[in-house]
């Protein structure tokens, strides 16, 4: 899809072989998070984050080009990672690099997706789109 106009890109990712220690760690999880919102050159508009009981954390950042979310599950040393930017001066690659690194990540699957794509949703078509979803 490379030279097609959309209007984001959106990275879904998966983390495997992670330390488990990192993964239970809410605010660890949380700086990373934050992190790595800088490392992808988006604006931050705030925060939320929750550790659950026994185990796992699941958190987002709302950033203004959209947001990058995680959960984690500890007793697997899995984290899952969506990173979902606007335009065109985000770096959303990097932010995933710098989460996984930081997760010490033994394996990384990710799929990128280009959401938007201008060719086949003129905005003068969004009504008639709309009204064609069941």
């Amino acid at each position: 899809m490379n030279g097609i106009k959309c209007l984001g890109s959106q990275i879904i990712a998966e983390l495997y072989y992670c330390d488990r220690n990192l993964l239970d760690d809410l605010d660890y999880i949380r700086n990373i998070m934050l992190n790595a919102a800088k490392k992808a050159n988006v604006t931050v508009i705030g925060s939320k984050f929750h550790k659950f009981s026994p185990q796992g954390v699941s958190g987002v950042v709302v950033i203004a080009e959209s947001h990058i979310s995680i959960h984690t599950w500890p007793e697997y040393c899995y984290a899952a990672v969506d990173i979902f930017t606007c335009g065109n001066r985000s770096m959303p690659k990097l932010a995933l690099r710098y989460i996984a690194k930081a997760l010490k990540a033994g394996k990384v699957r990710f799929k990128e997706v280009k959401r938007g794509v201008l060719e086949f949703v003129p905005a003068y078509e969004n009504q008639i789109l709309n009204a064609r979803l069941p």
